[in-house]
């Protein structure tokens, strides 16, 4: 699990493919896809490449743990010869940080080769892991994606094509996920019916792309083509382009978007099914505005996630906007943490006030959650001892009240703050002058009100049965 000094909630993983139809190496294209999405895994990170007119089933790959720009040089992607590829950043939510857990992962089975990447979680990768175990399956890896790659391979060996193993193994597997798959001469994209994770493809001159999110299609000079539709199967190739299964897509209105991409993990120049991720940030902060006011001098967002709706803020409520923190923007998840006891707190090391912006004021700090707490009493505390004369913290986003079973890593029940607690007691735990939430209705609104959204973690109703047990431990991403 995460330690207590890191109280942000992590998106899983970031997934990236490329097919250069005309014949062009890939490979420095997906490094620089990858660094464009490196906000969503900074644990491990990979790229698998092929060469469609070489050997068939020939894939050259190299993954490591850390950041991109760490595990790649230029040394490394000159080796990776190929035309189709696919890349990916990996957040385990617990256990499991192992270089053998890093993806793309690479399956040789008697069709050929498989190259996969995956973000999301698997609610029945036990019972399916099982199965497969049973009928002699031997696994490299304890990851849940492993168990797709397997299932797509069995079920290839009864298809017609890769797509259609796909497409029956996504009547198996359940949970959220979004899929790149590299074939010996296709790229293949999938996104679960709830469309948990977003995927989308964009398009530079004869070269496709399937890609988390838009921001890094702009990154590498791609235009944006469309989102896959939740539980599309994409096929790109040169003889027939995009080729679209939607057999698996379920009614709008039955969809279920994770919310928590619009309010704190996407980048917020991305836009995900049509909606911007910088308004839905800015409307959160308005929506606290109007819904939870107080008097104060200035407000300030505690970054990078909280500034887009401290902003919001700003503008609805006429209050000046201000930057009261600074971040060490060179401070990576995996930085070598102070010891217990020694003085320096990991907080400070990667954010301090601005004395001179926050003293004598009364602040209102926004931050996009509270999950243990932990993190925003040392925050509020920060602004204080820098001469802040009131703290009224906003989230923009409602309390925490359960787990997440689909590839965000919010904990146990025990572990959140607002589990059993008032809005005041919490208030008190973290040492504000006052606390409020957004508003659980506004939820809809943030995405226009026209997208389904899963609002499981604050509700405990989710879009499918939930597991009986929490293995997410086990079996990550």
């Amino acid at each position: 699990m995460q330690t207590e000094n890191n109280d942000k909630l992590k998106e899983e993983c970031g997934v990236f493919g490329v097919y250069d139809f005309d014949g062009h190496d890939v490979a420095s294209t997906i490094y620089y896809g990858l660094l464009a999405l490196q906000h969503r895994g900074q644990e491990s990170c990979g790229i698998a490449v092929s060469d469609t007119n070489g050997p068939k089933g020939k894939v050259l790959s190299s993954k490591d743990m850390g950041l991109v720009n760490e595990a790649f040089t230029p040394e490394h992607l000159e080796k990776l010869k190929g035309d189709i590829g696919v890349g990916h950043v990996r957040y385990s939510t617990a256990g499991g940080s192992t270089r053998e857990n890093a993806q793309p992962l690479v399956l040789n089975y008697v069709k050929g080769t498989l190259g996969l990447a995956h973000n999301g979680n698997l609610i029945n990768a036990p019972e399916l892991r099982r199965e497969l175990e049973y009928t002699g399956a031997i696994f490299q890896t304890t990851i849940d994606s492993e168990v797709i790659a397997y299932h797509i391979a069995r079920e290839r060996l009864n298809s017609k094509s890769v797509e259609e193993a796909v497409g029956r193994a996504m009547t198996k597997i359940k949970g959220a996920y979004s899929l790149v798959v590299m074939s010996p001469r296709k790229l293949i994209g999938a996104r679960d019916p709830y469309g948990f994770k977003p995927l989308c493809i964009g398009k530079r001159d004869h070269t496709y792309f399937l890609s988390s999110e838009t921001c890094a299609l702009d990154t590498v000079g791609a235009e944006f083509v469309r989102d896959v539709l939740p539980g599309e199967i994409v096929t790109i190739s040169p003889e027939k382009g995009i080729e679209s299964d939607t057999s698996h897509v379920l009614k709008p209105a039955d969809t279920a978007r994770c919310i928590f991409e619009y309010i704190y993990f996407a980048r917020p120049d991305s836009f995900i099914d049509g909606i911007s991720v910088y308004d839905s940030r800015i409307l959160a902060g308005k929506f606290l505005a109007m819904d939870s006011p107080v008097d104060a001098d200035l407000v300030i967002g505690v970054p990078e996630s909280g500034n887009c709706a401290a902003m919001g803020y700003s503008m609805q409520s006429g209050i000046p906007y201000g930057m009261g923190f600074v971040k060490n923007a060179y401070v990576g998840r995996t930085f070598i943490k102070p010891k217990q006891k020694s003085r320096e707190s990991s907080v400070q090391v990667k954010l301090n006030p601005i004395r001179e912006a926050v003293e004598g004021k009364r602040v209102i700090m926004i931050d996009d959650s509270i999950v243990r707490g932990t993190t925003s009493d040392r925050i509020v505390k920060m602004l204080r001892e820098a001469g802040a004369k009131e703290v009224h913290m906003r989230v923009s986003s409602p309390p925490f009240l359960w787990p997440c079973y689909f590839g965000t890593d919010v904990p146990a029940r025990d572990q959140l703050i607002a589990y059993n607690r008032s809005v005041k007691e919490i208030s008190d735990i973290i040492g504000t002058d006052s606390l409020d939430y957004l508003k659980i209705e506004r939820l809809e609104e943030l995405v226009g009100g026209k997208l389904g959204i899963c609002k499981g973690c604050f509700t405990g109703k989710y879009p499918m049965e939930p597991p009986a047990e929490d293995i997410r431990g086990d079996f990550d991403k």
